[in-house]
C-alpha cells in the first residue's frame, strides 16, 4: 500500500464519517460547526491509532481478493471445456490422466521459463496429471511471433509439441519468429511448412480465443495455472502445484 493510498483511504474515512452524520435523514442534521467537531475527533482518533487505516485497508483488499476469487471459480466452471481442452496429441503427461493443469504463458516470460522445470519434474513425478498448455503472447510483437510459429507446428506435429515447447521456452534469449523457427528447424520441420500456417486464420483465431479465455478468467500475469476449480498466479513452484494436484483427487477441488 503507498503513502497516496494510505493517505486517500485516511480522507476518505474522515469525509464519508462527516458526511455520513450530516447527511443522517432520521436524525437532526448537525450545523456546521458541529460537523467540523465530529470531523476533528474521527481525525484525532485516525492520528493516535493509525494502525485502524491499515486494518480498514486489509480487510478491504481481502474482501476484493475473495470476490475475485469467487468470479474466477465461476468464471472456470462456465469456460471447462475451453480451459482443458487442446487438440488431439498436445496434451503433455498423461493424454488420460486424471487431473489436468492448464497453464497460460508467454515463450517470452521469465517466471514462465523459471516454472518449466516444475511441469517437467510434476509429468515425471505423477503419471496421471495431464498437462494443457495455452499461449496467450501478452509480451509484445515477438511473443506473438513465436507463438504463431508455435501453434503452426503444433498443428503439423502435435507429438513433437511438447518437444518443441521445453525447447523455445528453455532457451536463452528473446523467443522470436527466427529463433522459434530454429527450434522447428531442428526437430525437423522447415520454415516453407510453417509458414502458410503462420498467418493463417486458424491461427490468428487461436490466438484471440486463448486471449479472450485469459481475459474471462481475470488473469493479469504469466504463469497462471488453472487446476479444477482455482486459479494460481505466478510461478507458485513444484510443492504447491503437487498439493494443488492431491488435494483435487482428495476432495475434488484444487484447495481443500
Amino acid at each position: 500500500m503507498t503513502r497516496y493510498a494510505i493517505l486517500a483511504a485516511t480522507a476518505a474515512a474522515v469525509g464519508l464519517v462527516g458526511s455520513a452524520v450530516a447527511a443522517e435523514p432520521a436524525k437532526p442534521a448537525f450545523d456546521q460547526t458541529q460537523t467540523k467537531a465530529v470531523e476533528q475527533i474521527v481525525h484525532d482518533y485516525l492520528v493516535k491509532h493509525p494502525e485502524v487505516i491499515m486494518e480498514a485497508v486489509e480487510a478491504l483488499q481481502a474482501k476484493q481478493a475473495d470476490a475475485q476469487a469467487a468470479a474466477q471459480t465461476a468464471a472456470v466452471k462456465d469456460n471447462a471445456t475451453e480451459i482443458f481442452q487442446t487438440p488431439k496429441g498436445t496434451a503433455l503427461g498423461n493424454p488420460s490422466g486424471d487431473v489436468t493443469i492448464t497453464e497460460f504463458f508467454d515463450y517470452n516470460c521469465t517466471y514462465c521459463k523459471h516454472a518449466l522445470s516444475d511441469m517437467s519434474a510434476l509429468t515425471k513425478a505423477d503419471p496421471q496429471v495431464r498437462f494443457v498448455l495455452k499461449e496467450i503472447p501478452v509480451l509484445g510483437p515477438q511473443s506473438v511471433e513465436a507463438t504463431r510459429v508455435s501453434l503452426a507446428f503444433r498443428a503439423l506435429k502435435p507429438n513433437l509439441y511438447g518437444a518443441f515447447h521445453r525447447k523455445l521456452l528453455g532457451s536463452r534469449g528473446v523467443a522470436d519468429e527466427n529463433r522459434a523457427l530454429a527450434v522447428a528447424k531442428d526437430l525437423g520441420v522447415d520454415e516453407a511448412e510453417l509458414r502458410p500456417l503462420m498467418k493463417s486464420k486458424k491461427i490468428e483465431d487461436e490466438i484471440a480465443a486463448d486471449s479472450k479465455l485469459a481475459s474471462a478468467l481475470q488473469i493479469s500475469g504469466t504463469p497462471t495455472y488453472v487446476i479444477d476449480d482455482k486459479l494460481f498466479s505466478g510461478a507458485v513452484g513444484l510443492d504447491n502445484l503437487t498439493a494443488a494436484v492431491a488435494n483435487v483427487r482428495k476432495c475434488g477441488s484444487a484447495s481443500c
